[in-house]
């Protein structure tokens, strides 16, 4: 143990010089023994610039990736080991902080204290650590609950453009866990705007969440290696509070894309050879070193929610393709629905989920989310004749169909806490049992005698039958 520290201590002292720098990446010598592969280095004024080791180019040479701008930087300048590889900090002194990639603090609040560091280099849990038991993680939100459910410790993609309601449904996952599980809940934004990390504080802080959740952020503006290894900060942090705090974690990473951008930028200035699209030779390694690490364990689970960015809507191109194979639940957002005032603005028939099975979340619940797909894709074969003839000129059945279908979409609308104060309507948590309750009995017709707006933006199905006098009154008035 002392020798070990005497050896650390030994190398954090050693001194190399830069002897080439081209854009982020940096040659450093070392006189004798170099640093191993991950190990930080600084260089610059107090140490500014930050290096990270990631080749040993021959006996005395490593290459580094900076991971913070390299103005300044020139041949011969001093380089420190410092005997470590990056750090981020740990405990119950991050919670509703705003970090950056080295565990500063980006908030204006005051420096962190009482904290612990741990490395961003981590291995993910042994298999014999694991919880193979396929789990459902509630959301209090129907048409996920119902349609597409997501898996404890289990990673779920959404798919969606700006302007549909990402950031509101994240929120209201959020707002929903941390007020029934008492979880931790950690947004990790990679390649982010500036604007879109202050406005997502902004609404957190409103919303009455950032008590128990921690910011970080890798920048647009900021160098590859920045935006490459926020993942693995983020990851760190989640991991130390399911396994020494044992608590649940949600995280959220937006976008995964982006990490995968960052690491083909880093996987060129190395000098690479590309792969297929121009990927880096190692997408496939890299993205499974992030994703294996968000596992469910016996002290506690973490479980993620990951924004996609599909290039070119090309759902073969390599990165969605592989981000596809770690994905236990896929949920759209839909700009049509959006459009339509469609609250979430969920695609529900092209969301999905691999918890969807019998054997898992019950034949009720596999059954009714069966007949709920089919009744509203009969609908989606049926809006063409009805757009040209009109919904008179369809049979009766065929009318009825389209009411169910209509009645189902409006049930599957929800009123969100995140949003009381610019809708108006209290938010609405409804648990499962419930949800199916209120499907279940939509397809039996039992509200084909009541409006359709009857059902919009509730939550239980009984608030439906109590609002039902009134609103027939309103419909016949109309």
């Amino acid at each position: 143990m002392h020798g070990g520290r005497a050896n650390t201590a030994e190398r954090s002292a050693r001194r190399g010089r830069v002897i080439a720098v081209h854009a982020s990446v940096v040659d450093v010598s070392f006189d004798s023994d170099p640093p191993p592969v991950y190990t930080v280095l600084q260089a610059g004024l107090d140490g500014g610039i930050v290096i990270e080791v990631l080749a040993q180019l021959d006996e005395q040479i490593v290459r580094g990736i900076a991971l913070t701008p390299t103005q300044g930087l020139a041949r011969g300048a001093p380089v420190v080991d410092s005997g470590r590889p990056l750090q981020v900090p740990v405990g119950e002194a991050v919670l509703s902080r705003m970090l950056d990639v080295f565990g500063h603090a980006i908030d204006d609040g005051p420096a962190l204290q009482n904290v612990a560091w741990h490395s961003l280099h981590r291995s993910p849990p042994r298999l014999a650590e694991r919880v193979s038991q396929a789990e459902v993680f509630a959301t209090g939100i129907k048409a996920i609950d119902v349609l597409a459910p997501l898996e404890r410790g289990g990673k779920a993609g959404l798919f969606g453009g700006a302007g549909v309601g990402k950031t509101v449904l994240l929120t209201e996952i959020i707002h929903n866990m941390l007020g029934r599980d008492r979880g931790v809940s950690l947004f990790c934004g990679i390649g982010e705007r500036c604007r879109e990390g202050e406005e997502l504080y902004r609404a957190m802080q409103a919303a009455g969440v950032l008590a128990d959740m921690v910011m970080i952020f890798g920048q647009m503006n900021e160098p590859p290696g920045s935006r490459f290894r926020v993942g693995h900060a983020a990851l760190s942090i989640a991991e130390y509070f399911r396994d020494t705090g044992k608590r649940d974690v949600l995280l959220l990473i937006d976008n995964i894309f982006r990490f995968i951008q960052a690491g083909m930028e880093v996987s060129g200035l190395l000098g690479q050879m590309p792969s297929r699209l121009g990927y880096q030779p190692t997408l496939g390694t890299e993205l499974a070193a992030l994703e294996e690490r968000i596992a469910n364990t016996q002290r506690g689970a973490i479980t993620s929610i990951q924004a996609v960015y599909v290039p070119a809507d090309d759902l073969t191109d390599p990165a969605v393709v592989h981000v596809f194979s770690h994905l236990s639940a896929s949920i759209v957002l839909s700009r049509r629905r959006a459009s339509e005032g469609l609250y979430p603005a969920i695609d529900l028939l092209q969301s999905s989920s691999s918890l969807a099975m019998p054997g898992i979340v019950g034949r009720r619940h596999y059954a009714i989310a069966r007949e709920v797909r089919r009744v509203l894709a009969q609908y989606e074969e049926l809006k063409d004749v009805i757009a040209m003839l009109g919904v008179e000129q369809l049979s009766i059945e065929d009318r009825r169909r389209v009411g169910r279908a209509r009645r189902l979409e409006r049930f599957l609308t929800q009123p969100f806490s995140t949003t009381e104060a610019f809708s108006g309507l209290a938010g609405r948590q409804v648990i499962l049992a419930d949800a199916l309750a209120g499907c279940e009995r939509i397809l039996r017709d039992e509200f084909a005698d009541i409006p359709e707006q009857a059902l919009y933006m509730i939550g239980a199905i009984d608030e439906a039958g109590r609002s039902q006098p009134a609103a027939v009154e309103a419909a016949h008035a109309s």
